[in-house]
């Protein structure tokens, strides 16, 4: 009989390679998922603040290609390739960076859960790295775990404007 050596990986096991964040919005959970996956939303809040975004592409599906730049307030430009891996309407999001030549070279795999919550939304956000020092570098040199604070909160004030249309 061969051995396996596959197994369930406790939660702490790939702590050191992830930036995790969470958050509850007032808003149902189909808004705030059709806020992540419609362009046209995408667009208004996505990035830190004093970023814009240009969403170039969307494809929200399996396989589905996202390619985006972020303006940042510096006026540097990050574009951005994104593969979609699993869409669940509108429960989850799976997708990865999948850099091509003269985007920015990070690469994660990233999830997103879409909790209900008593007619509200609890999101979780999982960013996976190859490494922990590829998740380091991520924080150190983009800012990322600050900048996925900010564009959460970018998030929760879309939502709010939109409320109050």
């Amino acid at each position: 009989m061969a051995l396996s050596n596959a197994r369930i990986a406790p939660a702490t096991e790939s702590a050191d390679r992830e930036i995790i964040a969470t958050r509850v919005f007032d808003a149902p959970r189909e808004l705030v998922f059709k806020m992540w996956t419609d362009p046209k939303h995408v667009g208004q809040w996505w990035g830190p603040r004093g970023f814009t975004t240009t969403i170039h592409e969307m494809d929200v599906k399996p396989g589905g290609i996202w390619r985006l730049t972020m303006h940042g307030p510096d006026g540097r430009d990050y574009r951005n390739k994104v593969v979609f891996l699993e869409v669940v309407e509108p429960e989850r999001l799976v997708y990865k960076h999948d850099p091509d030549k003269g985007t920015e070279p990070v690469r994660c795999e990233t999830t997103v859960i879409f909790s209900e919550q008593g007619g509200k939304t609890r999101l979780t956000v999982r960013m996976l790295f190859p490494s922990a020092a590829e998740r380091d570098h991520v924080a150190k040199t983009y800012g990322a775990i600050e900048g996925l604070d900010q564009h959460l909160e970018r998030l929760k004030e879309q939502l709010a404007d939109m409320a109050k249309a």
